[in-house]
C-alpha cells in the first residue's frame, strides 16, 4: 500500500470538494453571518448544538465568539449545549436523549436568538428536536448539514439559513463545516468592527 498517495488523495478530495463547494454555499453563508450578527448586536446570543464532530464544531465556535476569532473584540454571547455533562446525563436518563438539546433551547433561548444546529447527515434526532425547539421560542436557525440536509432541510423555516455541503462523505462534510463556520467568525468580526478587507 501506498500511503503517501492515499494521503495525497485525501488533500485532494478535501481542496476539491471545498473549491466545488463555494458557488453552493457562498451566498447562504453571508445570509448567516447577517443573521448572526444583528442577533448579536441586539444582545441576543447564539445557542450551538451537535453529536460527536460537530458538538467540537459548536464548542469551537462557541469558544471563538466569546473569547475571540483573529482580531480583539468584545465577548460575544454563545452558548455550546454540548458541554455540561449533568444537563446532558440528567436530562438523557430522566426523559431521553433526543431532548438534551430541546430542553437547553427552551431554558436559554428567547425570541431573537439563533441556533446553530450541525448535523452531517442533517437527520440527528436531538438537533431536530432543538430545531423544533427554537422555533417555539421565536428563534431563528442556521442549519450546517451535508448529505442533502435530510430531515433537517425539510423543517427549516423561510427565515431560516440552511448550509447543505454539496458532499456524502462525512469526513469532507465536517472539513468544510469547519471551514464555514471559521468564514462567519470571520464575517460576524467583520460586520462588527468594520473591516473592509
Amino acid at each position: 500500500m501506498d500511503l503517501i498517495a492515499r494521503v495525497s488523495r485525501q488533500f485532494e478530495d478535501s481542496a476539491q470538494t471545498k473549491l466545488a463547494s463555494i458557488e453552493w454555499l457562498a451566498l447562504p453563508i453571508v445570509e448567516a453571518i447577517e443573521v448572526m450578527t444583528a442577533c448579536l448586536v441586539n444582545s441576543g446570543k447564539i445557542l450551538a448544538c451537535g453529536n460527536g464532530g460537530s458538538a467540537a464544531d459548536a464548542q469551537h465556535f462557541a469558544a471563538e465568539l466569546v473569547n475571540r476569532f483573529e482580531l480583539e473584540r468584545p465577548p460575544l454571547a454563545a452558548v455550546a449545549l454540548t458541554t455540561d455533562s449533568s444537563v446532558l446525563t440528567s436530562i438523557g436518563n430522566d426523559y431521553e436523549f433526543t431532548q438534551v438539546f430541546a430542553k437547553q433551547v427552551c431554558a436559554l433561548g428567547q425570541t431573537g436568538d439563533v441556533l446553530l444546529a450541525i448535523s452531517t447527515s442533517g437527520n440527528s434526532a436531538n438537533v431536530i428536536d432543538a430545531i423544533a425547539a427554537a422555533h417555539e421560542r421565536g428563534m431563528r436557525v442556521v442549519a450546517l448539514t451535508g448529505k442533502g440536509g435530510g430531515k433537517i432541510a425539510e423543517l427549516l423555516r423561510v427565515d431560516d439559513v440552511h448550509l447543505c455541503v454539496p458532499a456524502d462523505r462525512t469526513a469532507r462534510i465536517q472539513e468544510i463545516h469547519l471551514l464555514v463556520l471559521h468564514c462567519l467568525c470571520d464575517g460576524i468580526d467583520c460586520l462588527l468592527l468594520g473591516v473592509e478587507d
